[in-house]
């Protein structure tokens, strides 16, 4: 099943480039996505896996994908986390509860910039209501560009953790 899921979302991905590529003109980048269909499309399992397929990629769906998002964030870092201010002396257990108590409140509609003003540890954003700016997934460490990529325009995540310490993510666009 995990074969067929992978092989579903890797059509899809294919399909939302070429859509891509297409509305771009880029003919380098349609070929490409061209010449790699047909060889995965051809692969027993691909073959094996297209009945449990969801069907071909709508505009909706390739929509859905976006290739950037803006985002804010509460950090709440701990000692020994990475970058952590000098002033920072919670322990990673401290640092986890506080960020737990951040989502609980974004998640009952507390405003967000208020969120950061009280609890964020992050300097270099604090100043900007938490925005980390409008980002791709390559620009951020892994969970967190996972955790904002995965979220619904205006959903704040969980607490999510990174090197960094804990974040607490809201999508903006």
């Amino acid at each position: 099943m995990n074969r067929a899921r992978s092989v579903a979302v890797l059509l899809l991905l294919l399909a939302c480039d070429d859509k891509k590529a297409s509305t771009s003109g880029s003919a380098s980048a349609s070929a490409s996505a061209s010449a790699l269909a047909p060889a995965s499309a051809s692969a027993p399992a691909a073959a094996s896996a297209s009945a449990s397929a969801p069907p071909p990629a709508s505009a909706a769906a390739c929509a859905a994908v976006p290739d950037a998002i803006t985002a804010q964030h509460v950090l709440v870092a701990y000692n020994g986390a990475k970058d952590a201010p000098k002033g920072v002396t919670r322990s990673k257990a401290e640092a986890k509860t506080r960020a737990e108590e951040v989502a609980t409140k974004a998640k009952a509609g507390t405003d967000f910039s208020e969120l950061v003003a009280q609890y964020t540890d992050d300097p270099g954003s604090k100043d900007r209501r938490g925005s980390v700016g409008k980002f791709t997934r390559h620009k951020m460490v892994k969970p967190f560009a996972d955790a904002a990529f995965a979220l619904r325009v205006d959903e704040t995540s969980g607490v999510v953790e990174s090197p960094y310490g804990f974040h607490v993510i809201k999508r903006n666009q």
